[in-house]
């Protein structure tokens, strides 16, 4: 497989006492609230979700119990048409030396 397409794991990870549902949607499964839930991590109140992306610039959004909420860890975010904003993620390709190279947008 091409070193450059080579996908890498993202851990999702969400603190939501008291929820029953959370998911993950983003422009990697057309923003499809249910298609991706979390399951409960270790940690009390966590929820997480191991995904594989090639080389990239991602957002997304959690969803809880059928709201759509910010992901509170997330820096970097872009503002979306609903008056609130995308948290992003970027994977990184690595280069033939093994050196992290930035994906392009």
């Amino acid at each position: 497989m091409d070193e450059k397409k080579a996908k890498k794991r993202v851990t999702f990870k969400f603190h939501a006492p008291g929820a029953k549902n959370v998911c993950l949607a983003g422009n990697f499964n057309n923003w499809d609230p249910s298609s991706l839930p979390l399951k409960a991590a270790e940690e009390p109140h966590a929820w997480q979700r191991i995904m594989y992306f090639e080389p990239g610039t991602y957002q997304y959004r959690f969803v809880v119990d059928g709201a759509w909420c910010d992901d509170p860890l997330c820096q970097e975010r872009f503002a979306n048409e609903f008056g609130s904003f995308n948290s992003v993620v970027c994977v990184e390709a690595e280069s033939p030396q093994g050196k992290k190279k930035k994906p392009r947008k």
